[in-house]
């Protein structure tokens, strides 16, 4: 599924690990998310949208 993660994170001076220490999840779950090697779970969607103050759809694109 294709993402915008990584330009959010760069556009807040985030590295991986900074995004995933305040998610509560590994650097390398970050790095599978922003390759679109691995959707997240329905809880971690809900995390990012929050932490992004995004609605979802706005960070996740599914028809990809």
């Amino acid at each position: 599924m294709r993402n915008i993660l990584k330009v959010l994170r760069a556009g807040r001076d985030w590295s991986q690990a900074d995004l995933a220490e305040r998610l509560g999840v590994s650097r390398q779950t970050i790095n599978a998310l922003e390759s679109g090697k691995y959707d997240p779970s329905l809880p971690l969607a809900f995390k990012l949208a929050r932490l992004f103050s995004l609605p979802i759809e706005s960070i996740f694109d599914p028809d990809e």
